[in-house]
């Protein structure tokens, strides 16, 4: 899991899809909320993650969102968006679309409600960052998924060169501390 570049060092944010009363995404919004970030100083955003609503929007939003903005954000600010699914299948074809949009990285949760083995998990991982054209962000999030990716698991998943880090939302400094003594400077 090594990676020098700037996209993963800083305050890089998950934002949230801004919505119209209606319920419409609110694109106008969305660019606002970008320059924002990008006047601020923030290093990289998450579009389209869990905290985007990518749970509640359709496939064809989630594409215009992260479409908006990757063209919006004219590579001022890296862009990292939100690939997951709990069927394998299905995160491999919504990385297939999003990778025709060039984004700077993806962040891939754990299968949501699955509760699925770790050898499922390692396959599920290995075959998602195949697909991804750009480096994958593993975002292990057990409290809402119901689904905990085990060190053991991430450390077999660092062998692949796609993956290149973790965001950790366990909440426990003995877990990330193994991660670190066994993963080193990467």
């Amino acid at each position: 899991m090594a990676s020098n570049h700037r996209l993963f060092q800083g305050s890089i944010v998950a934002l949230v899809t801004p919505m119209k009363e209606s319920g419409e995404i609110d694109y106008t919004g969305l660019c606002r909320l970008i320059d924002w970030h990008i006047e601020c100083g923030s290093s990289a955003l998450v579009i389209m993650g869990t905290t985007g609503e990518s749970a509640t929007v359709t496939e064809q939003e989630h594409f215009k969102v992260v479409e908006t903005a990757i063209a919006h954000s004219d590579r001022r600010i890296p862009i990292i968006v939100g690939c997951s699914s709990p069927a394998t299948q299905k995160a491999v074809e919504l990385a297939t679309v999003l990778n025709r949009l060039n984004p700077d990285a993806f962040l891939c949760v754990t299968p949501y409600y699955v509760k699925a083995l770790q050898e499922g998990l390692y396959r599920h991982f290995s075959e998602l960052a195949g697909a991804c054209h750009s480096p994958v962000l593993l975002y292990n999030v057990p409290g809402r998924t119901a689904c905990d990716l085990e060190n053991e698991t991430v450390i077999k998943l660092a062998n692949n060169n796609n993956i290149v880090g973790i965001k950790d939302a366990v909440g426990d400094i003995q877990r990330s501390k193994e991660l670190i003594d066994n993963l080193g400077d990467d």
